[in-house]
C-alpha cells in the first residue's frame, strides 16, 4: 500500500498510491510542536504555521497563495499539535506538481514580513479568545494542563496572549530556521499518482539543506500520588467535565487494549457511558472517552457536557462504570463489538487520500516505523478480555485521577471527596 524513501538530505518520503480516486493529497509534517518550546516563546510553533501562509518570495502575499490554490479547486490548510506541525494540499492528481511546489515554497521561502507578523498577532489572540470562550473547545486543554502541570505538554498550543503579543520576529525566524530542516520533516503523497511523482518530490524538496543538529524535546515522567482537580469558573448553564488518567506512549504494547477499553467505555452511542449517563440518567447531551498518545506518555480521558445541578451525580456514575470495568465486567460480545467498531472506523477513514497520507506519515514521524492497517487490526484482534481488565486496574486508580471542570463553580473541597475508586 505504500513505499518509503529517504532523500540525500535526510527528508523522508512516503508514497501511497490509490488507483480508485483522481484526488491526491500532499502532506508535509514537521517534527515540532508546542512541547518543543520554552515558556518565553510558548505558541511560536503555531505562530509559524500561520505565517507560512502570508507570502513567499515568489508569491508575496497570502492572496497570491490562496488565489492560486482556489484556482484549481484545492483544499488546503495546516495544523499544529504538541509534537508535530502539518501542511497539506488536496487536489486533482494532475495538479500534483503545483501542490508540491507550493508547499516547498511556503516551507522554505516564506518572507516573515514584520507587518504580517504584527497583523497576525491580533488574529491569533482572537483565536485564543475563541477557544477560551468556548468551554467545549477548551476543556481538553484544561485537562492536560491539570495532568501535566508546568511541563510543555501541559501548556496551550497557541500559547498565552502575552507571548503572542510580544514574541519577536527574530525569535520566530530563529525557531523556523532551527526546526524546519529536511531531516526533521516528512513528505507524504497519497491518492492517484503518475510515474514522475518521486522526481517531483526530489525536485522541490531534495535541494533543501540541513543547518544543525536538533535537540530532543524535554521528556516527562509522571509521578502523581494524589487526585488532581482544577476549576475554571465560567457562568454557564452546562458544565464541561474532563476526567482521566495518565496512560501509555506510542511504543507500549498495552496501547491496543487501552484503545479497546476506550471504545467500550465511551467510544460510540452504544457505549457504557453514553448508555448510562445520557440515555438512562439524562445527565448530559454528550459524553465520550478517548485515548491521547504521545512519544513518552499518554492519557485516557472522559469528557462530558453536564447538567450543572447534577454534577456530583454524574461523577459518581462515571466512576461506577470505571469500577465495573476494573472488576472485569466486560463480556466477550462487548470486546467483539469494540474490535469491529475500530475496524469499521479505520476502513472508512482510509477511503480518502488525506486520511491515508496522515495515517502513514504520523506513524513514521512519531514512531520511526509504520504498521499497515492490516497489521494494526491484527494486533487489535489479539487483545483478550484479561488484558482489558489488567489495563483498567493499572491505570484507573484513585491517586491517578485528574478532573477538570469549566462551569459556575469556585470550591474544590466538596468534589474531592467523590474522587475515590
Amino acid at each position: 500500500m505504500f513505499k518509503k524513501y529517504t532523500l540525500k538530505n535526510g527528508l523522508r518520503v512516503i508514497v501511497a498510491p490509490m488507483h480508485e480516486t483522481k484526488a491526491m493529497t500532499a502532506l508535509v509534517l514537521v517534527k515540532v510542536g508546542s512541547r518543543y518550546e520554552k515558556r518565553k516563546i510558548n505558541g511560536v510553533s503555531h505562530f509559524v504555521e500561520h505565517l507560512l501562509f502570508k507570502g513567499t518570495k515568489k508569491r508575496p502575499t497570502s492572496l497570491d497563495i490562496s488565489k492560486e490554490l482556489d484556482g484549481i479547486g484545492a483544499e488546503y490548510n495546516a495544523f499544529t499539535s504538541k509534537d508535530h506541525t502539518g501542511y497539506y494540499i488536496k487536489a486533482n492528481y494532475e495538479k500534483a506538481e503545483l501542490a508540491l511546489e507550493m508547499l516547498s515554497d511556503m516551507l522554505f521561502n516564506s518572507l516573515f514580513e514584520a507587518k504580517e507578523i504584527e497583523r497576525e498577532r491580533g488574529v491569533i489572540v482572537e483565536e485564543i479568545n475563541m477557544y477560551e470562550d468556548n468551554p467545549l473547545m477548551f476543556a481538553e486543554d484544561l485537562f492536560e494542563q491539570t495532568m501535566y502541570g508546568d511541563h510543555p505538554l501541559g501548556w496551550h498550543i497557541a500559547g498565552p496572549k502575552e507571548v503572542i503579543k510580544s514574541v519577536t520576529r527574530e525569535d520566530i525566524m530563529k525557531y523556523h530556521h532551527y526546526y524546519y530542516q529536511p531531516k526533521n520533516m516528512l513528505v507524504a503523497v497519497a491518492g492517484r499518482q503518475d510515474a514522475k511523482l518521486l522526481n517531483l518530490i526530489k525536485k522541490y524538496f531534495g535541494q533543501a539543506k540541513n543547518k544543525q543538529t536538533i535537540k530532543k524535546f524535554p521528556s516527562i515522567v509522571i509521578k502523581q500520588k494524589a487526585p488532581q482537580l482544577s476549576l475554571k469558573f465560567k457562568d454557564t448553564e452546562q458544565v464541561q467535565l474532563c476526567l482521566g488518567f495518565p496512560s501509555y506512549d506510542y511504543f507500549d504494547k498495552r496501547l491496543y487494549a487501552l484503545y479497546l477499553l476506550g471504545v467500550i467505555l465511551g467510544g460510540s452511542k452504544s457505549s457504557r457511558l453514553f448508555t448510562s449517563i445520557r440515555e438512562k440518567k439524562g445527565l448530559c447531551y454528550f459524553v465520550l472517552a478517548q485515548v491521547n498518545v504521545y512519544q513518552d506518555t499518554g492519557n485516557l480521558m472522559i469528557q462530558a457536557g453536564l447538567d450543572k445541578s447534577r454534577l456530583k451525580e454524574a461523577i459518581v456514575e462515571i466512576l461506577k462504570e470505571l469500577k465495573k470495568i476494573k472488576r472485569g465486567d466486560v463480556t466477550t460480545s462487548e470486546l467483539r463489538k469494540a474490535k469491529d467498531f475500530l475496524k469499521g472506523k479505520l476502513i472508512l477513514d482510509l477511503e480518502t487520500s488525506d486520511h491515508v497520507a496522515s495515517w502513514f506519515s504520523k506513524q513514521e514521524l512519531l514512531t520511526d516505523k509504520m504498521l499497515t492497517p492490516a497489521k494494526q487490526l491484527e494486533l487489535l484482534e489479539k487483545v483478550k478480555l484479561a488484558e482489558i481488565k489488567k489495563v483498567a486496574n493499572e491505570l484507573v486508580v484513585t491517586k491517578k485521577i485528574n478532573l477538570s471542570l469549566i462551569g459556575p463553580f469556585k470550591k474544590k473541597n466538596e468534589l474531592h471527596g467523590l474522587l475515590n475508586l
